[in-house]
């Protein structure tokens, strides 16, 4: 799919050099940018759930054992 995105003149000069330096086209580059910006973001998402249940006194299991016992 294309997607119009506007970018400035040191960005199209930065990504023209790295276009050069890499041999790679331009839009390669901006993909595999995306593609970065996505996977770290995915990332932070995990890290921030990581650990939520450590805080609480409840043991894990005994609380998922009550609430199902609930249904």
């Amino acid at each position: 799919m294309r997607t119009l995105v506007d970018l400035g003149d040191g960005q199209i000069q930065a990504l023209d050099e790295l276009s050069k330096k890499d041999k790679r086209s331009r839009a390669a580059l901006i993909r595999q940018a995306i593609d970065d910006y996505l996977a770290k973001r995915h990332s932070k998402q995990e890290d921030d759930a990581f650990g939520l249940w450590g805080k609480r006194k409840v043991d894990g299991l005994a609380y998922q054992e009550k609430v199902r016992r609930e249904w």
